[in-house]
């Protein structure tokens, strides 16, 4: 060995070339060691860049991307031609041609034409849900597409551990959406109102209007990859469903929890028709506000937020009870003024009146410890029990009249005087300027309170006294709550609970008629006796006096027959007269779990598919969904329609505000799959249904969030997307860029 190999430092160190074996330097041994020298190339010349290379670079920068067609057969498997593989990701080449061949071979359909015995195949080994039924004539957004994300990714996965597995797709005819987009539109374009095409022809258009635009949502559902089982396609109007919510109204009826009564409910003026507490949206007023209502003409928007004191004459002497309202035309209605029993302000004035300066009526002064704090204000209410809640308590305890003051389109009524006519807010400018006249104004100053609008018209709610139909829900409720505390119905995330028990706990009968013209009509009909009529006779059936005239039944001549054993009269002198109102359409939803296998019948599927496995849907709908198919389905077959409820979190823009037409963050899945230019995205706007004065804040909005428009990411992008988000446990604040992101992500596995 030669001495080199030695790694020691020392002074005395020997270097030998390695060839010839002859001592050199230690400055030569280490060149030895680094290899001969390369000579050094020589410097190319920089070549000057000329405006004509500038062009030619920016001409190569602009040259389209090679379009990657795929020429497979609709329902065919897809061709993939390994000459023309696409270099890099393209997600509408990639995705393509897969959906319909699925579909055509069956493999979203169960087969269990096999199985002898449904009864047999044990639950460990199906999983079965229905979809959350999107609105037929709507258009699904972000918060659908991560429902659609979950929900597959579970069928899949179950599908592929083997299990018998069906995910039922379906839409819902969402009775108040519908009716408001066919109106407008109609007025739009042909300029003419529901009345006056009347209900038949009026009907004949929103199935149109279904049949062209109802495709719609079942394409997107296509593009976003779902896994469902079309052939057991389901529309809460079917003939099939139809039948069911007859069933379940009359069921309801004859067990004693359906009934018909006059109480006050959320009316929405622009609709005409009650509406449920899901479709009034609160917005919290700090002081005096202006705000536009829906049907006013003579102001672009009208005083909230504040506080009128005015006062009444007391009848027979000087003294006056000065009251406060933020309503002030609902004067119109007053029927009392309330005191406190233990105010001695007003002691020696029990018993007495005071005097109403527009109409011809004396009003009690009456005595109320539950309504009535004496501390707040001058201590005195006035009472308006067909308008507003709190005071329609007081009437009922203290046995009040009760005046209706509006017309259904929210106009003041026969009763009202010289205001009879006007709009509401109209009024309620006019009656002020009337109490100063007459020197019975006292102030207006700011106050802060929450105020109800209509989600559909953004209309004001008003509280009105009308006939309805109600469910009384207590019972339901209370199995509903037994089956989360004893664990056989399981809440994720598990914190949802304590949501499920409060409500239901405190739950309240439920308003189940709506005054449209689009949905389930109710089975009820009111009679009335041709010996009655000939005589002059003819009963008022929205009188509550007369609900015992009323009869429920499956079909017209059943409710005959039931009239006929109750009232033992000839079925020949009857005269029947069908409600001319729709059901709330959380009613047929409600059903939906187990109207889709064809109850009330004892269907194959019905045997083989419900009670379903999970229900996954938003957690908004907690209580006005979910809540319903539980009750519904624990009273009308006795079993839970799932096990598990999976809610998901809200899917939000990236500012974290709900997703709205008017701020213009509502995002098609498909204008992501797809990609969509900025100037699509204003046309959509324009087409829209939004008042003109939310046309440019929308607009707006989505100029500032997609300046250069939304690029094509795909379904797989998207869906992954939107999966992600869902690990962090709470409301999605979607960023697009993020998904932009995932479609990079894609590109990487491609």
């Amino acid at each position: 060995d030669q001495p080199n190999e030695d790694n020691t430092e020392d002074s005395t160190k020997k270097y030998y070339h390695p060839e010839t074996g002859e001592q050199i330097s230690k400055n030569a041994f280490k060149k030895l060691q680094k290899g001969p020298v390369v000579a050094k190339k020589e410097k190319k010349e920089i070549p000057i860049k000329t405006n004509v290379d500038k062009e030619k670079k920016e001409k190569r920068i602009k040259e389209p991307e090679q379009v990657f067609v795929d020429n497979t057969p609709t329902g065919e498997k897809k061709l993939i031609d390994q000459l023309n593989f696409p270099p890099t990701y393209h997600p509408k080449y990639v995705e393509s041609a897969w959906q319909s061949w699925w579909e055509k071979s069956g493999y979203y359909t169960p087969d269990i034409s096999k199985i002898n015995d449904v009864s047999s195949i044990k639950e460990e080994n199906k999983f079965v849900m229905v979809i959350p039924p999107p609105n037929v004539t709507g258009s699904l957004h972000l918060g659908h597409a991560l429902t659609t994300a979950i929900e597959d990714t579970l069928t899949r996965w179950n599908r592929m551990k083997g299990k018998i597995t069906l995910w039922v797709p379906g839409t819902d005819h969402a009775g108040i959406a519908t009716q408001s987009v066919v109106e407008k539109r109609l007025l739009k374009s042909d300029g003419v109102t529901r009345h006056q095409l009347g209900r038949e022809e009026f009907l004949k258009k929103v199935w149109e209007w279904k049949d062209l635009y109802g495709n719609r949502i079942t394409g997107q559902i296509r593009s976003l990859g779902a896994s469902v089982d079309w052939s057991r396609e389901a529309f809460t109007m079917d003939s099939n469903l139809s039948r069911a919510v007859t069933e379940a109204f009359v069921r309801f009826h004859d067990d004693g929890l359906l009934y018909r009564d006059t109480r006050l409910i959320n009316w929405s003026c622009a609709l005409q028709s009650a509406i449920s507490e899901i479709e009034v949206d609160y917005i919290d007023l700090e002081g005096k506000t202006y705000l536009p209502v829906p049907n006013h003409k003579l102001k672009d928007k009208y005083e909230f937020g504040t506080l009128t004191s005015f006062a009444y004459k007391v009848e027979g002497s000087d003294e006056e009870i000065v009251v406060a309202t933020t309503r002030l035309e609902t004067m119109l209605g007053d029927t009392a003024v309330a005191v406190h029993p233990n105010d001695t302000r007003y002691s020696h004035l029990h018993g007495k009146y005071v005097i109403h300066p527009f109409v011809d009526r004396k009003i009690p002064i009456i005595t109320d410890d539950v309504l009535v704090d004496m501390s707040f204000g001058t201590g005195a209410v006035k009472i308006t029990p067909a308008h507003d809640p709190n005071d329609y308590s007081c009437g009922k305890r203290n046995q009040l009249d009760f005046i209706i003051i509006f017309t259904e389109d929210g106009k003041i009524a026969n009763n009202g005087g010289k205001f009879a006519g006007l709009m509401r807010y109209d009024a309620r400018i006019a009656i002020e300027e009337e109490l100063k006249v007459l020197g019975l104004w006292r102030n207006k100053e700011p106050n802060k309170m929450r105020l109800g609008k209509c989600s559909r018209s953004g209309d004001i709610i008003e509280p009105m006294l009308t006939p309805q139909w109600y469910v009384n829900c207590s019972s339901m409720a209370a199995r509903a709550v037994d089956a989360v505390r004893k664990g056989d119905l399981k809440i994720v995330p598990e914190f949802h609970e304590s949501t499920w028990y409060r409500w239901l706990e405190n739950i309240r009968d439920w308003c189940i008629s709506r005054q449209l013209w689009w949905g389930h009509r109710i089975p009820a009909y009111f009679l009335r006796l041709k010996s009655d009529l000939d005589k002059g006779i003819r009963q008022d059936k929205n009188d509550p006096s007369n609900n015992h005239l009323w009869f429920v039944g499956r079909t017209e001549l059943e409710a005959k027959e039931r009239a006929v054993s109750k009232l033992n009269v000839d079925i020949n002198d009857i005269i029947l007269e069908q409600d001319e109102d729709v059901l709330d359409t959380w009613f047929s939803s409600g059903l939906f779990p187990f109207s889709v296998f064809g109850w009330p019948n004892n269907t194959v599927d019905l045997q083989t598919f419900y009670p379903t496995t999970l229900l996954e849907t938003g957690l908004d709908i907690l209580f006005f969904w979910v809540a319903r198919m539980v009750m519904m389905g624990l009273h009308l077959t006795n079993t839970l329609p799932f096990k598990t409820v999976y809610l998901h979190a809200m899917v939000r823009d990236k500012y974290g505000r709900k997703m709205s037409k008017s701020l213009g963050n509502v995002i098609d899945p498909l204008e992501v799959i797809n990609g969509c230019q900025l100037s699509d995205l204003l046309k959509k706007i324009d087409e829209g249904n939004l008042p003109p004065k939310e046309v440019d804040k929308a607009k707006e909005g989505q100029a500032a969030d997609f300046p250069e428009g939304i690029p094509e990411c795909g379904a797989d992008a998207l869906r992954f997307g939107l999966l992600a988000y869902t690990v962090q446990g709470r409301d999605v604040n979607l960023d697009i860029k993020r998904v932009v992101g995932y479609r990079q992500f894609c590109n990487k596995l491609w």
